[in-house]
């Protein structure tokens, strides 16, 4: 089961797209639709208080969503969390929140949310965790300080981290982060 959460002024029919160019017809794949198209209203490296009560909500509804899947018998071990810029940085944020040992996280343009001050003292393990984060050198929404940072984050909660910084890209989906999510779903379906 993969969770999408898609990108600010997107929408959950957007990121379903990525479903197809994935190609694992064995996962299931649902996505959550943000008021608005929009997860919290401001950048996500601004003070948590701002984007409130919007992150929180957020937060919560991917929350919902997690607890759905378990209900109807998906274990976490199974469950990927999937997201592009804003829709990553929610996915990011919610599972170092609520760290478990989930079947995959995916990070496509995307950084924990917070200042560049932020604690990051998380509670909990992510225990192996496949963890993917994928961002442009450049990119003008998430500065790759950021994903460095996320990177380190997630390795010191027990992620399995992998990181693939990609010069001069646009913020996008290029097809070699398509690749890596397949190998990283290619997992939980084995």
């Amino acid at each position: 089961m993969a969770i999408l959460l898609h990108g600010r002024g997107g929408s959950a029919a957007d990121i379903l797209t990525l479903a197809p160019e994935i190609g694992m017809d064995d996962i299931a794949y649902v996505a959550p639709e943000a008021v608005g198209n929009s997860w919290y209203p401001y950048r996500f490296t601004e003070s948590f208080e701002r984007n409130q009560p919007y992150l929180d909500s957020a937060l919560r509804r991917v929350g919902e969503m997690v607890d759905r899947t378990t209900t109807f018998g998906v274990p976490i071990s199974r469950v990927v969390l999937l997201g592009f810029s804003q829709g990553a940085c929610l996915a990011l944020e919610y599972a170092a929140r609520n760290a478990t040992a989930y079947g995959g996280l995916v990070a496509l343009s995307g950084g924990l949310i917070g200042p560049d001050d932020a604690p990051r003292d998380y509670a909990g393990r992510l225990d192996g965790t496949p963890a993917f984060l994928g961002c442009s050198d450049t990119d003008p929404h998430i500065p790759v300080e950021r994903v460095h940072e996320t990177a380190t984050v997630l390795d010191r909660l027990g992620a399995d981290v992998t990181k693939r910084i990609y010069p001069g890209w646009i913020h996008s989906v290029n097809t070699d982060e398509i690749g890596a999510v397949r190998d990283l779903m290619a997992g939980i379906t084995a």
